[in-house]
């Protein structure tokens, strides 16, 4: 029984794999591509906030503010630390800074005077 070299079997599969490719005209730049997600109406500044809290599967995340200014790489306004109102109430723009924690399916609950802010899923 005659063995043939791995080396071979390799190149002859990718060889076969590029004239594949080839024939079906798919452009070099969208073949490994994966297919596009609708991305949330979450304005870009807060993005970071949205993507931490979606990623985690736990029912409630608590986060300080020291953290949560550390994934946005700014501090959030004056109100975020004075004002309960500024985590809970939608103001109605399709640009709302809530959008990080309720496109992620969250609601806020600070804790101001702890400095705290817990994120809860929603079912």
């Amino acid at each position: 029984m005659t063995s043939i070299p791995m080396r071979r079997v390799i190149a002859a599969a990718a060889a076969w794999l590029r004239a594949c490719r080839h024939r079906l005209g798919v452009p070099a730049s969208a073949r490994t591509t994966a297919p596009d997600t609708p991305r949330p109406a979450v304005p870009a500044a807060y993005m970071p906030l949205f993507t931490y809290l979606n990623r985690r599967y736990a029912v409630t995340v608590v986060l300080t503010f020291e953290q949560i200014e550390a994934l946005l790489g700014f501090a959030p306004p004056s109100p975020a630390f004075a004002d309960a109102e500024w985590w809970t109430v939608h103001d109605g723009s399709e640009r709302s800074h809530t959008a990080a924690w309720t496109a992620a399916r969250r609601s806020a609950a600070p804790q101001l005077s702890a400095r705290i802010v817990a994120f809860e899923r929603h079912p």
